[in-house]
């Protein structure tokens, strides 16, 4: 196959910062893309771990200020299954999509080894899709609903004691394919000196374990002083709550208890508001951009270097997709003919062999024809002679048996002469 040419373009020439003259518009593109973005909407995906009966369905509830649908799940699946609904949501001139995805079963099965496996199944599949569209012909990213997960909301059961080891592997399997929002669910059951030590121990649990959670970003000046603060303070310890309780003159999101009051979004009391500040109100198209950026480049560039595509070549000069495109069509070309080949030399010897079987069972039958025709031929000479001499035998006998018919015919004859006289 003849070798294509490319020509390589010149070396990037310094770029000139010229002053206008005059107003030109361009200035008004932030306003086009906010117009833009908001005329097509937004989608974002949280993926919500943790065990049965950690509160996920009525955190969502409370962190959007809306009613989902969710049924409490049983605790004997026996195995973790993943069911994500999908929900229009407006606010303002302003649209999401949000999927919520929930583990149910997750940590209720005997044997947790592969709790996890299910939910990386999910993940890379997800990548795998928007892959597979971004790999067609005729592609429409522009409407194609995006389901990579976002932001992965881990709820850690408020035990008091540190990390399970089921929390610690998921994590660890988890951290390079998603945006990790460790959270203390229930944080209502433990008192403020215990919740304190827990978060503590669980960032120190994280940290020796080289478990890598999503730190919101400190690049921009605006809210680096805020996310650093925040960054100190995961995991957020969080209350949920459906019911309305009336504190003073107005009603707010509680839970009662005969003791007292739990208020969700006091921040004295958790640090719901700080989850949500974060995760929706400042963050959400930052971790979109991770999710895009780094999640699934990375899971894009593993993908594709198994499938033999390459940035470099040999000679550690660019190669484009048209090029190793058309190498690997070169290679498989051959490979099929090489098995090709290796077929055909395999099924030649299979028939030779299986020539040479047929002559021997041929020469063994012909062997065993020729055996059974002398057994035949001396068994007809044997029973020939046989017959012989029966024939013998009986003429013998039949000679015998007239002589001594004879001889009875004479004495008869004789006896009756002496009686006459």
């Amino acid at each position: 196959m003849a070798a294509v040419a490319v020509e390589r373009p010149p070396a990037e020439e310094k770029v000139r910062t010229l002053k206008l003259s005059g107003h030109v518009g361009f200035d008004s593109l932030p306003d086009q893309l906010v117009a833009k973005s908001t005329q097509n909407g937004f989608t974002f995906n949280i993926l919500c771990i943790g065990e049965t009966g950690m509160g996920k369905s009525t955190l969502m509830d409370t962190l959007f200020n809306t009613s989902f649908e969710s049924n409490p799940a049983p605790h004997t699946l026996p195995a973790v299954k993943l069911k994500s609904h999908t929900y229009e949501l407006q606010e303002s001139n302003v649209k999401l999509k949000l999927t919520i995805v929930d583990t149910v079963g997750y940590g209720d099965q005997i044997n947790k080894g592969d709790s996890f496996t299910a939910i990386v199944d999910y993940i890379d599949k997800q990548f795998d899709d928007y892959l597979q569209e971004e790999l067609k012909i005729k592609r429409s990213l522009s409407s194609y609903h995006d389901t990579r997960i976002h932001a992965c909301l881990y709820f850690i059961c408020p035990t008091g004691h540190g990390l399970k080891s089921i929390d610690l592997v998921c994590m660890k399997k988890l951290d390079s394919k998603v945006n990790i929002i460790p959270i203390i669910a229930k944080a209502d059951t433990i008192s403020k000196s215990e919740l304190t030590k827990f978060k503590q121990r669980i960032t120190q649990e994280i940290k020796t374990n080289n478990i890598h959670i999503y730190q919101f970003p400190t690049n921009d000046d605006t809210m680096a002083k805020v996310n650093t603060d925040m960054n100190s303070q995961l995991p957020f310890a969080v209350v949920g709550s459906t019911d309305f309780v009336r504190v003073g003159n107005k009603m707010v999101r509680a839970r009662q208890y005969p003791w007292g009051t739990v208020q969700v979004e006091n921040e004295s009391h958790c640090d719901f508001t700080k989850l949500r500040e974060m995760l929706i109100r400042t963050n959400m198209e930052d971790m979109r951009e991770v999710t895009h950026q780094r999640h699934y480049e990375l899971y894009r560039k593993k993908i594709l270097e198994t499938m033999g595509f390459t940035d470099i070549g040999e000679d550690n000069q660019p190669v484009s997709f048209q090029q190793t495109f058309e190498q690997k069509r070169v290679e498989h070309r051959e490979e099929l003919q090489r098995k090709e080949d290796e077929m055909r030399q395999t099924f030649v010897l299979r028939v030779k062999e299986k020539e040479t079987e047929l002559k021997e069972v041929e020469k063994e039958l012909l062997n065993k024809y020729d055996a059974r025709k002398r057994e035949h031929v001396d068994e007809k000479k044997r029973y020939e002679e046989l017959k012989k001499r029966l024939e013998d035998e009986r003429a013998e006998f039949m000679k015998r048996k007239h002589q001594v018919s004879t001889q009875q015919l004479s004495s008869h004859a004789m006896t009756l002469g002496k009686k006459k006289k």
